[in-house]
């Protein structure tokens, strides 16, 4: 299964006030794994940045200047994501950027069904704890010291991380491919988890630790955990 792990830098808020997306950076994963392909552009908003959205990811008027405007950019940009499940932390927020400057060029909305939030995901599995990411990263341990500033293609490379543990761990389901798996012309992806041994093994009770086993359970009374289970 391939997915994208994405994420955006803005002007602000809302499109609908005119804001506009100018750092886009994806990390494509395949079964869980990065494949260290990524994909990283800054854009042109063809506006000012705001204040307060400079102080969170220090893209400013003059280092956006020479950048490509986003309707050079949308098609490598589709290409890259193909029909990959999106990845996104606050999915909400970046694919309404997403959509607004897909529709601004009259190219194809991403459906909002193919995104994965993993703020959603991660405040079901930590009801009333902070679920930013970084948050996130101190509870699992993730480092993000570079984190000084927000940027788009360092956040997908640490949401990467964070959403491998979301889903638990970079192995989510322990298993291991056919091929690693397969043992014989008949084996199958799953060959690899434990099989009941043919022959138990000896107990290595002494015939007197059995007896004083017995003896205490007795003792407990008819009602005894041990006896419903022996």
């Amino acid at each position: 299964m391939r997915e994208i792990v994405l994420d955006t830098e803005t002007t602000g808020f809302e499109p609908a006030e005119g804001d506009r997306i100018v750092e886009i950076g994806a990390v494509e994963l395949i079964g869980h794994i990065p494949t260290g392909r990524t994909y990283h552009q800054y854009i042109n908003p063809k506006r000012s940045m705001p204040k307060e959205a400079f102080e969170v990811h220090g893209l400013g008027d003059e280092f956006l200047a020479d950048k490509p405007v986003f309707s050079d950019i949308a098609s490598a940009f589709l290409d890259f994501i193909g029909d990959a499940q999106l990845v996104i932390h606050n999915a909400s927020f970046d694919m309404k950027f997403l959509n607004a400057e897909l529709s601004w060029v009259n190219l194809p909305l991403i459906a909002m069904e193919r995104a994965v939030d993993t703020l959603a995901i991660a405040r079901r599995r930590f009801p009333g704890s902070p679920a930013s990411l970084d948050a996130l990263c101190r509870r699992f341990g993730i480092d993000n010291s570079a984190r000084t500033l927000h940027g788009a293609l360092l956040d997908s490379e640490i949401l990467a991380d964070v959403y491998l543990e979301l889903i638990g761990g970079r192995q989510p389901d322990f298993a291991l491919s056919a091929s690693q798996a397969q043992t014989g012309p008949s084996a199958t992806a799953d060959d690899w988890r434990p099989r009941p041994r043919p022959t138990a093994l000896a107990s290595r009770l002494t015939n007197e630790e059995a007896a004083a086993h017995s003896a205490f359970v007795e003792a407990m009374g008819d009602g005894a955990l041990w006896k419903k289970l022996t």
